[in-house]
């Protein structure tokens, strides 16, 4: 399992808007809500094989600004084959990773 965190500098929507323009994993959820005064948050759900691995993997991005800030977290699980390691080749780090190169432009923090 591999797991990041950052804030942009764009909203919960254009975030989402962004990476499913740009992700190439097979997006499988897509959920925005408008929280009402200017909060929302939105949920996408991808997955992806790795032939490295030979695993499927799977990639949650949550979005909100509840706090004030965009917050972005990607959270990328699955992809260890074994049923007691969890050697994955470093595929959930890079699928995880996938998130951030897509928003770099955006990033004001790590």
């Amino acid at each position: 399992m591999s797991t990041i965190a950052f804030n942009v500098t764009i909203t919960p929507e254009e975030t989402l808007r962004i990476i499913k323009q740009n992700h190439t994993a097979s997006l499988i959820y897509d959920e925005h809500i408008d929280l009402n005064n200017g909060k929302e948050i939105g949920t996408l759900v991808y997955e992806k094989y790795f032939i490295r691995n030979s695993n499927w993997a799977s990639l949650t991005v949550i979005c909100d600004n509840v706090q004030g800030k965009t917050d972005v977290r990607a959270i990328a699980t699955g992809a260890s084959q074994s049923l007691f390691f969890k050697l994955d080749w470093g595929a959930s780090n890079e699928f995880a990773n996938s998130v951030r190169k897509i928003l770099t432009d955006y990033i004001i923090e790590y």
